[in-house]
């Protein structure tokens, strides 16, 4: 029997398989941000991270994580409940990864100049290879300034938390050598509003921050059900407080969060996200009495940072690949790349991506200067408005770059499928779009001084550009109007904001050629919209620096 044969030529390489291939090397926009926030001492460390999530063992990594999916057991064979959630090696292989490299506290292990940049080049470089186990390191990261709050308390999970190993194994927290946090905010009545919580905390010994509770109820939303302690959010007699909710109890028991179900996510599928019950479960009270909110917003202004970056991240990895693709497919005659309205769609997708780059460097340079009011305002005004804007362009960015690639891109073998999947998690998680215009509103009305300077800065930023000044001064007027009307166009306002600053970041930082091209078509209301519509500009440049090859 003869056996039908078929070439395959005309399909690009792998490209994990370059032996030159560096993740961090190769992006101009990163290694120069990183120098220019002074994070360059990390350089080192990035290049050597660069090099090895672009190897074939990390991609296949991130490939069983999705596929093997982690599964619930609530019962041993005993008849005992436990719920545990078990995971593929992969997800441990990757965590142990992201904690070598120190994502999950090396800013606040070891402050220095520059120390949020360093940590958020490396978070978007974690971020273009497998972005489920990124949610309980994130989580980590942003529990540890609250957990600082609470002196006795951080002081007996210092180590645990700055520990750069991965220990998978479900103990108490004094016998393990590292620990993860997750997060249990929302409740199914409520949702974003959380002050609709109903979760009740009792008190068990003495009340107020650094007391036992009891905490009764549950939790729509509760990532990752295996971290070793969540901070939540519960009802005291002085009303909603934050807790620090171990799984285990100090007398080494398990406590009472009773895990419902797993949640059968769209995306994110590596990661696991639950619904629990509170049975008596043992809760320690952080922060001041009724003031849970506010004690956790520090921790959500970080969370929203690190989603910033990892759409940002996502879009990245989407690029290099639809860039890649083009330069090595032939059709009509001609590699892709070299037609002229293929290059005009991956252009186009070369300036979002860098504009993204830039703009998440700036926001993690802004955490670094703590003490500075301008940074603060950037802190408490920018981030949510850049979440609500990087997170919406990543889901039309991974879309049109899977159509680059065609029906290939449509099948889960390659990583464009789990891109797009991943896209829209970003958008939600941490507050949607809605609720993130309406945060970025009532942080300017609660800084007019910062949002003063941040006017001052998108001033200097447009450095004379026409059409910079005029959406600038559309900006300051959108804002005069009633509340209700204001309300109204929040997303707008958001919108002008993000692309100001980011022209303003391209002004300053990118080649002139990019810069250009990026003010002329985003403020253009016939371009931008819809990717491949640029006019006349370098293209060629542009696809060089965004993917040198």
């Amino acid at each position: 029997m003869t056996v039908a044969k078929h070439n395959t030529d005309n399909q690009p390489p792998l490209l994990s398989d370059s032996d030159s291939l560096n993740l961090y090397t190769t992006d101009l926009a990163l290694t120069a941000g990183v120098a220019r926030y002074d994070a360059d001492w990390h350089t080192p460390a990035l290049q050597a991270l660069g090099k090895q999530l672009a190897g074939p063992e990390i991609e296949l990594l991130a490939e069983q994580a999705n596929r093997h999916v982690p599964e619930l057991l609530t019962h041993d064979r005993f008849g005992r409940r436990i719920d545990v959630v078990e995971f593929h090696p992969a997800w441990h292989s990757l965590l142990a990864l992201l904690r070598q490299s120190g994502m999950q506290a090396s800013a606040w292990a070891q402050p220095r100049s520059g120390a949020h940049v360093a940590r958020a080049a490396g978070f978007f470089l974690h971020g273009q290879t497998e972005a489920g186990s990124l949610c309980p390191v994130t989580m980590t990261f942003a529990a540890v300034p609250v957990l600082q709050q609470e002196p006795a308390l951080f002081d007996s999970l210092t180590d645990k938390l700055f520990s750069p190993e991965h220990d998978a194994r479900d103990l108490p927290i004094t016998k393990k050598t590292s620990i993860l946090i997750g997060m249990g905010m929302t409740e199914k009545q409520g949702g974003s509003d959380l002050r609709s919580n109903r979760t009740e905390a009792r008190a068990l010994e003495g009340s107020g921050r650094g007391a036992s509770y009891a905490l009764n109820g549950h939790k729509w939303f509760f990532s990752a059900p295996m971290c070793d302690a969540h901070l939540v959010l519960a009802r005291a007699e002085s009303g909603l407080s934050a807790f620090f909710v171990p799984r285990w109890r100090p007398d080494g028991s398990k406590n009472s969060v009773l895990i419902q179900r797993l949640k059968d996510k769209l995306g994110n599928r590596s990661n696991a996200s639950s619904e629990v019950e509170f049975q008596d479960a043992l809760g320690i009270m952080v922060g001041p009495e009724g003031r849970g909110i506010q004690t956790l917003v520090e921790m959500a202004n970080i969370t929203r940072l690190d989603c910033v970056i990892a759409s940002s991240a996502l879009m990245r990895q989407a690029l290099v690949q639809a860039i890649h693709h083009a330069r090595h497919r032939m059709a009509f005659g001609r590699l892709l790349a070299e037609q002229p309205l293929m290059m005009n769609v991956l252009s186009d997708l070369a300036l979002e991506s860098e504009a993204a780059t830039l703009l998440m460097l700036r926001l993690a340079h802004s955490f670094d200067e703590a003490h500075s009011p301008l940074q603060r305002a950037w802190r408490r005004i920018v981030t949510p408005a850049a979440k609500f804007w990087i997170c919406k362009r990543a889901l039309s960015f991974t879309g049109e770059c899977m159509e680059v690639l065609g029906g290939n891109a449509y099948v889960e073998t390659g990583p464009l499928a789990r891109l797009y999947r991943e896209a829209p998690v970003n958008s939600i998680w941490e507050g949607s779009g809605n609720v993130m215009c309406l945060d970025m509103l009532r942080g300017i009305q609660r800084d007019p001084e910062g949002w003063k300077l941040i006017l001052a800065e998108l001033e200097s930023m447009a450095d004379g550009d026409k059409h910079l000044l005029s959406s600038l001064s559309a900006l300051q007027t959108e804002l005069k109007g009633s509340p209700e009307e204001t309300e109204r166009l929040a997303r707008r306002i958001a919108q002008r904001l993000v692309l100001l600053v980011q022209a303003g970041l391209m002004q300053r930082y990118a080649p002139a050629a990019m810069a250009q091209a990026f003010i002329a078509s985003r403020a253009d209301v016939e371009c931008g919209w819809v990717f491949g519509t640029l006019g006349t500009c370098a293209q060629r440049d542009l696809l060089e620096r965004a993917w040198p090859g």
